[in-house]
């Protein structure tokens, strides 16, 4: 690690980054890859999360090196580390997780999606798949993360890689890949019970509120009774083709939730933003139980279904919560956060590297990911502002 301090206090302004942020990473490092078992693995877990808060533009490995290092060994050591070394993700994710919750008790958890462009078939995951935000197939990766929101700030503590059939049927790609035999297809909403499963593994937090968009999912349902079950609350966007009994004397029928929302009178309600300001907006809503549908269960609990009115850019998303019995200011307003999320995952791909993994393989995806997640954490709660970004050639 001396020779790579080495390479960055050589100057006027490398050493003020040294003192303004240079101790606060090597500690916030040493706690994050605390479960990694060798010191040359931490080293180069250090190392990597330095190259990816000061190399600006594209985040290549070689480029990552360069930025931290003169070395030309540093580039296949950095290689190496991310792609082929055996250092457990998970046990990594549950210190981020822990280490982020402490700034904040019972915080929201969203759930976002990383769409990640890939040329060619061999990345791992690869696969076509129609974006809904952009209205476009891709050839793409697909990622689900959740992220924990903070107050104004959400910082990702964990992702799952979708695979899709054709991936998870296939032994030579599996094989060349490196996927276990532990991760089989699942869809979008059951991989976002596996998020929350795993968020509620980490953390003693029951009254934390599940928020995500599966307004394009169509078995929604299963997630929304998955959720029930598990006694957490949520507020998800939903198709508006989702089926829905409505509560109230004189109506009974199953209607569609895109029907049922237009059919009501809006109701005026004050959107608190994660930035401190606040929204007037309209909100049309009406309390709704899931009829037994493909589940074969009875009705289910009392939900509220409700949607934005007034112009907007696009379709307005259907959202479904579980607190039935919250203000409508409270459940616009944790709906809101999901427009920080979207946000999040952008400066994610942007400015950290997210698009950036070069490798194939399954473990040196999540590795990647998992680095990315942590050096955005840094920045965003420990407010290195002063960070320098350095130009590589």
């Amino acid at each position: 690690m001396s020779a790579i301090r080495s390479e960055t206090s050589s100057t006027s302004r490398d050493a003020t980054y040294a003192i303004d942020w240079e101790s606060p990473l090597e500690h916030y490092s040493s706690t994050i890859f605390k479960s990694l078992r060798r010191i040359d693995q931490r080293k180069w877990a250090h190392a990597y999360l330095k190259g990816l808060l000061v190399t600006s533009g594209k985040k290549s490995v070689r480029r990552l090196a360069t930025a931290v290092s003169r070395d030309p060994s540093v580039v296949q050591s950095l290689r190496q580390f991310v792609s082929v070394s055996p250092w457990d993700v998970d046990e990594v994710m549950e210190e981020l997780t822990r280490w982020a919750a402490a700034r904040r008790p019972d915080p929201v958890w969203s759930i976002g999606r990383a769409v990640l462009p890939k040329r060619g078939d061999r990345s791992v995951g690869v696969h076509r798949y129609f974006d809904h935000s952009s209205g476009r197939t891709l050839n793409c990766q697909l990622g689900l993360g959740s992220l924990l929101c903070l107050g104004a700030t959400q910082v990702p503590v964990d992702w799952c890689l979708h695979l899709s059939t054709a991936w998870a049927q296939d032994p030579e790609r599996r094989r060349d890949a490196r996927i276990p035999d532990t991760e089989q297809y699942r869809p979008l909403w059951a991989q976002a019970l596996r998020l929350v499963d795993r968020l509620s593994a980490r953390m003693d937090s029951a009254s934390s509120v599940v928020l995500v968009d599966m307004s394009d999912e169509p078995y929604v349902g299963y997630l929304v009774h998955g959720l029930a079950e598990r006694r957490r609350d949520f507020v998800v966007a939903v198709p508006p083709h989702l089926v829905v009994s409505p509560v109230g004397e004189g109506v009974a029928a199953p209607v569609s939730a895109k029907a049922l929302v237009s059919a009501q009178s809006p109701e005026t309600a004050v959107i608190r933003l994660p930035d401190g300001q606040r929204r007037i907006t309209g909100l049309q809503t009406s309390l709704v139980r899931l009829p037994g549908g493909c589940t074969g269960r009875p009705l289910g609990p009392l939900y509220r279904l409700f949607a934005e009115t007034g112009p907007t850019r696009g379709p307005r998303p259907l959202w479904l919560t579980s607190l039935a019995h919250h203000t409508l200011t409270d459940v616009a307003s944790t709906a809101a956060l999901h427009t920080g999320t979207s946000a999040v995952i952008g400066s994610l791909e942007r400015d950290f590297g997210l698009l950036d993994y070069e490798g194939r393989s399954f473990p040196g995806w999540y590795h990647h990911m998992t680095l990315v997640s942590a050096a955005y954490t840094f920045r965003r709660l420990l407010g290195s502002a002063s960070v320098p970004s350095r130009n590589t050639a």
